[in-house]
């Protein structure tokens, strides 16, 4: 209790005073102890992996080797999600073995890498390439035929792809802020924060909207015109529901157990360097047209995700064929949709997707226990 406790404090800011004295090293170290996996078959491995001739970490956690993997592409690009994935996680490393990976140009893998040679891999189809190698190796090591994709945001760019190219490897696809078509997305999230600006009397924001306009335009996406937009639609909770900025997140990854201070310090780099190098790639991507999948597809989409559209998504979803599909509606939450309704997000995980992979060791020997019981009377 006591851990928790001093975990807690730090994260909401109460008891300032005493906390101050506390290093970064300590508080980690408190959060390590509290979620290592200590069960017999249990996997807990923070590694980098040689892929397609770079250095890239992955994180994989779970109490039962043998259930099923999820993998996790995150967001940005260049946005790794390990950094902050214990504030949500847990939970599901009792159904699922997680895989938590930082891309090419993100986080750790920013960091363990000289990004001049770097720079010039950084496109769509590298990246899908990757993650093809990482599922490969997966697969073999785990020795599992299929695994779940989470693809978050960017991330759902590759999961796509994988489900279009790879759909024997997959479960199932599961998109959670699904980009669908990046201009009409941007165009979106255009009006959302300029109908907020104005009907909150907000000169400053109405100002710099305006001077953007019209956006998007018809050339590439440039960063400064995204960070004006983003801005604003963050603070109107475009973002985060309910939220005004996005200091939750970046606060609670800097307690990440999984993150050095040079790991944390290559987090922004990393993101500028890889917007840099796929924005342009982004700029005109759209998958409207792409609706026939070989493999189950799900979307978890909150209602009020302006970051990415969540009307495109529902849209595209209608015309979606696949063995097995489905759609959720978070109603309280934006973008941030596991972090902002995670026991929702758990329940649907494990009633939703998991049904689609085998029974997990435990449940075949609650069954068999409960038939030999059946037997006796």
């Amino acid at each position: 209790m006591r851990r928790l406790l001093l975990t807690a404090m730090l994260l909401t800011g109460v008891c300032k005073a005493q906390t101050d004295s506390m290093s970064r090293r300590t508080v980690t170290d408190i959060i390590a102890a509290y979620h290592k996996i200590v069960s017999p078959n249990g996997v807990d491995t923070l590694m980098p992996l040689s892929i397609n001739g770079s250095t890239q970490w992955v994180s994989i956690r779970g109490r039962d080797r043998r259930n099923p993997i999820l993998l996790f592409l995150h967001g940005g690009p260049g946005s790794p999600t390990m950094a902050s994935a214990w504030t949500f996680q847990g939970p599901w490393e009792d159904y699922f073995t997680v895989v938590q990976w930082d891309q090419r140009g993100a986080g750790k893998t920013f960091a363990a890498n000289d990004s001049a040679t770097i720079g010039p891999t950084m496109t769509i189809a590298q990246m899908t390439s990757d993650a093809e190698v990482l599922v490969a190796y997966l697969r073999q090591t785990y020795h599992q035929q299929k695994i779940f994709v989470l693809g978050h945001s960017w991330g759902s760019v590759l999961g796509l792809r994988l489900a279009s190219r790879h759909p024997e490897w997959l479960y199932a696809y599961l998109g959670v802020g699904q980009m669908i078509d990046t201009r009409r997305s941007e165009a979106e999230g255009y009006r959302f924060a300029l109908k907020e600006a104005r009907s909150h009397h907000n000169s400053d924001a109405v100002r710099q909207l305006e001077a953007i306009a019209p956006y998007p335009d018809t050339g590439a996406l440039t960063i400064a015109h995204v960070g004006a937009q983003r801005q604003w639609l963050n603070f109107y909770g475009g973002l985060t529901y309910g939220r005004s900025d996005f200091t939750y997140d970046d606060n609670a990854r800097m307690l990440s157990p999984d993150y050095t201070d040079r790991d944390l310090a290559s987090i922004d780099p990393g993101g500028l360097f890889s917007l840099q190098h796929l924005m342009p790639a982004l700029s005109n991507l759209r998958f409207e047209d792409d609706t026939t999948f070989n493999c189950p597809i799900f979307l978890f989409i909150g209602r009020h995700d302006y970051a990415v559209s969540h009307t495109l998504p529902a849209e595209w979803f209608s015309h979606v064929q696949a063995p097995e599909k489905k759609f959720i509606w978070f109603e309280n939450s934006s973008h941030m949709v596991m972090q902002e309704e995670p026991g929702r997000f758990l329940y649907h995980l494990i009633t939703d997707l998991r049904p689609l992979a085998p029974p997990s060791a435990e449940t075949r020997q609650q069954k068999a226990g409960t038939g030999n019981k059946a037997v006796k009377r």
